[in-house]
């Protein structure tokens, strides 16, 4: 996970992802890099556009959540709403 998170900062400072800078990265944060590892990783994300991978990791998980919490506030909404009667029915209900 380390060498992901080295390239992502690489991404962010606008340097070149690369097995050099990536080694930096790594070092720099007391890490000895494995160079097999630097490797795969400069390999595995060359034509990769990580901006729009970034991108499009995040708003599936945004959306559902979003939702979520409007789902909540309506129900909390609902609940601000309901009768004393009502709410005292229910109570009698639990204890006979």
């Amino acid at each position: 996970m380390q060498y992901i998170y080295a390239a992502l900062l690489l991404h962010k400072a606008g340097k070149e992802i690369n097995e050099e800078n990536l080694k930096k990265v790594i070092e720099a944060a007391g890490i000895s890099p494995d160079d097999a590892r630097v490797k795969t990783v400069v390999a595995s994300l060359k034509g990769v556009d990580i901006e729009k991978a970034l991108q499009e990791a995040v708003m599936p998980i945004a959306a559902p959540t979003a939702g979520v919490a409007q789902a909540q506030a309506q129900k909390a909404e609902e609940k601000k709403e309901e009768k004393p009667e009502e709410a005292a029915e229910g109570l009698a209900a639990l204890f006979g």
